[in-house]
């Protein structure tokens, strides 16, 4: 599967700015260094273990006090890709490869053991590097959220910078819908449903938190999505017999959201100012109007992106190809007209939907994005509401489903054809709230 997370667009600047979130610096030390103080990662030993992010006390994420990551030495995440293997490689971005690896080494990756992470390595020649390198642990390595991806750990040694995710499985949304070949399903439209929410989750997140964080760099590539645990055929039965038609397999559903890459994030404005002003940074067809022409970045900047992405989840068209014919190189500028039309908006859905979506619910989505992007940042909703219009939306879609969940449920409790298991309705805020376990 596709892991597209940190894919960079040629249209993005190559150097971000330093992050604010934190005053300390983190100097270019060794990590066989312990107990390191004069560090941005103060007083963690070498090999010392984070905090686990999302736990049942903080279940809508917290920020930490300070980045509590790992230190990894080089040696180990050698081993733990195979020397960075070309085979390991998931994807590759302005800051270098990322590598799939494994922590444990005495465990066989093709015996499924250990525990598979994501390593980002910097390129050498990469015009990035260690400022992005250090927002990165500096944001990410405090901020704990479920529609967040954890920042594991780190390796500082010599000229060697790397970074360690967890492992998404399913990739980035942009993989899912622009990419090609027999590997990329197409989306249903209730998965598309639920990542815009984890997505929103995400952001809010953000921008409700005490300071304020503007990411800054909100597009598709930057979603990734987690993969899905399938169960036992045997238990597969027993829930269908026993589970009630709301529940709908809903445990065994994936694709949630994380937000990744926080090399562009910014601590947004004091409460006495309206907004920052900064070097435009950012990819081309997502960033705001306003930030695009004079620099000055609010915190509903990311809310524009965010409606960037709705049209793309709408239409399954990039925000930005020179490849289609002139004037609709821009996606927005193309679609955006067509939004408020239930007729026009029909005709430039995705065709991979084919059809089967609850076309009010998607033309109240148009809708949302269109609110998303007014040219005026103060016109534009919060998160917040963004998020409780899109589990609205949502709560509708499901009741308007019901009757073909029971119908599906039937059949699969009498042994009958089943769906693909991505294909099944789910509820969203329920899933893996009490599953199972592998």
């Amino acid at each position: 599967m596709g892991y597209c997370c940190f894919r960079s667009s040629p249209a993005e600047s190559p150097t971000p700015v330093t992050s604010n979130l934190s005053t300390e610096r983190i100097s270019r030390t060794t990590a066989t260094t312990t107990n390191t103080t004069s560090s941005g990662v103060s007083n963690f030993s070498k090999d010392s273990h984070f905090s686990a992010s999302g736990g049942e006390a903080f279940p809508d994420g917290h920020i930490l006090p300070d980045p509590n990551l790992r230190i990894f030495t080089f040696a180990k995440l050698r081993a733990a890709t195979k020397s960075f293997r070309p085979d390991t490689v998931l994807g590759e971005g302005g800051f270098g490869k990322v590598y799939k690896g494994w922590l444990d080494e005495k465990l066989s990756s093709r015996m499924g053991g250990g525990s598979v992470v994501a390593v980002k390595k910097l390129n050498s020649q990469s015009l990035q590097g260690y400022e992005e390198w250090r927002s990165e642990v500096n944001f990410l390595g405090r901020l704990s959220n479920p529609n967040l991806v954890k920042l594991m750990g780190y390796c500082l040694e010599d000229k060697e910078l790397l970074l360690v995710y967890e492992f998404m499985q399913k990739g980035s949304l942009e993989n899912h819908l622009f990419g090609r070949g027999s590997t990329v399903q197409p989306l249903p439209w209730n998965l598309r449903l639920k990542i815009a929410i984890g997505a929103a989750h995400g952001l809010a997140f953000l921008h409700q938190s005490e300071r304020q964080v503007i990411y800054r760099d909100f597009k598709s590539s930057n979603i990734l999505l987690d993969g899905v645990r399938l169960p036992p055929p045997d238990l597969i039965h027993w829930y269908s017999m026993h589970q009630s038609q709301s529940d709908n397999f809903a445990i065994f559903q994936s694709y949630n959201a994380k937000l990744s890459d926080f090399g562009l994030a910014k601590v947004g404005p004091s409460a006495s100012r309206s907004h920052i002003t900064t070097r435009v940074m950012g990819t081309n067809g997502y960033a705001a109007p306003e930030y695009v022409s004079t620099g000055h970045l609010y915190v509903k900047s990311d809310v524009y992106a965010f409606g960037v992405v709705l049209v793309e989840m709408l239409t399954g068209l990039r925000a930005l190809d020179q490849n289609r014919p002139s004037g609709r190189h821009n996606l927005v500028d193309w679609i955006k007209p067509v939004l408020s039309s239930r007729r026009k908006l029909k005709n430039i859905m995705d065709s991979h939907l084919e059809g089967r979506y609850p076309s009010k619910t998607v033309f109240q989505v148009a809708q949302l994005a269109l609110k998303c992007l007014e040219p005026e940042p103060r016109s534009r909703p919060s998160m917040k509401d963004v998020l409780e219009t899109l589990q609205q939306l949502e709560d509708t879609s499901e009741r308007t489903m019901e009757p073909k969940v029971r119908s599906n449920n039937h059949r699969i409790a009498h042994g009958q054809g089943q769906e693909p298991l991505h294909l099944r309705p789910y509820s969203n805020r329920r899933a893996y709230q009490n599953s199972p376990r592998d």
